[in-house]
């Protein structure tokens, strides 16, 4: 895909957001990444198998059924296993997550890096604050004390407010990409366009609205009137300021939805978790200084995790609940 169009960068510039049809090639770029994490379910079941925490591997399933049973019989999700990056709390050598060659591959796919280099420049850093997220069907899904849905919508935010204030200056872009289409039925995101102009709205931790809890923005504090569905198709991608208001729905269909979210920023400005790595996954001034390598990025994950388990644990969280929209 060549680099955004003008008319893509202003609708960018005025909703806050913009989506690209095919910006990842389904073929090369999210199947192996696919193929790649049937291996870690893999792995994932054999422990919860030799563990006893479930009573069959399901090998004779597709990844998206598989997943879904191991999680409703095991009646836990287990994010760690699949997500490149760590969790903000309680990390031991232990800890698990995915760094693997196709997710790699993905982040720094030159289509993709071709569009983020239209909004940020030629100098791009691949930011850590960074996930997969694979919801199962709410109604198989695992539950907390509270009835809640253990991994399911995630509640309004910006992405700004979920890091710290040394990235408050951060020229930071979020890339939201579904590895299946993504839909109103199966949880795609929702963004209130424009919501990008009101800067950085009061997030309160612990929030609970009786449908879902976490960390984010009351109702009050925004047009939630005027929030969109943003169906997307295996392959496109969904562009957003740090300060654009966005949630994603509930998972009412039979299948999973599995998708990446991602942080781009120019090189040289905070990330906003300084303890986690990122890299140079572009610059035009300095290629040298890129990084292609995998394996080198799987071992940054591992020196971190492993400095963290020995060392105090950094916060996360710039909000303790105090301001008055939390009450």
């Amino acid at each position: 895909m060549p680099a955004m169009t003008k008319e893509q960068l202003e609708h960018f510039e005025h909703f806050g957001f913009v989506t690209a049809e095919q910006v990842l090639d389904p073929e090369e770029v999210i199947d192996p990444v696919i193929d790649e994490y049937a291996g870690v379910l893999d792995s994932l079941a054999d422990e919860l198998f030799e563990e006893g925490k479930i009573s069959s591997k399901y090998e004779d399933l597709e990844f998206g059924e598989r997943v879904t049973q191991i999680y409703a019989e095991s009646d836990e999700v287990y994010n760690g296993y699949f997500d490149f990056s760590l969790p903000q709390g309680g990390i031991t050598e232990d800890t698990p997550f995915w760094a693997g060659p196709a997710v790699f591959n993905a982040l720094t796919a030159p289509s993709l890096l071709d569009a983020v280099e239209s909004f940020i420049g030629p100098e791009v850093y691949s930011n850590p604050v960074q996930h997969v997220r694979i919801k199962v069907p709410e109604s198989r899904a695992p539950r907390d004390e509270k009835g809640h849905v253990k991994f399911g919508i995630t509640p309004w935010h910006q992405d700004q407010g979920v890091v710290n204030p040394d990235a408050d200056e951060t020229e930071m872009l979020t890339v939201w990409f579904p590895l299946m289409d993504a839909d109103v039925e199966n949880g795609c995101l929702s963004v209130v366009p424009g919501s990008h102009k009101d800067d950085l709205l009061t997030h309160c931790p612990g929030f609970d609205n009786g449908l879902q809890s976490g960390l984010q923005i009351p109702e009050t504090e925004f047009e939630v009137g005027k929030a969109v569905p943003i169906p997307l198709k295996k392959g496109d991608a969904l562009f957003m300021t740090k300060f654009t208001v966005h949630s994603s729905l509930p998972n009412n269909s039979d299948r999973i939805r599995w998708s990446f979210d991602l942080r781009y920023n120019p090189i040289g400005q905070s990330t906003g978790r300084t303890s986690f790595p990122g890299f140079v996954a572009r610059s035009r001034s300095n290629p040298q200084s890129e990084l292609h390598d995998p394996a080198i990025w799987n071992d940054l994950w591992t020196d971190a995790r492993d400095s963290l388990a020995k060392g105090e644990q950094p916060s996360f969280n710039r909000w303790d609940g105090s301001e008055p929209a939390c009450a």
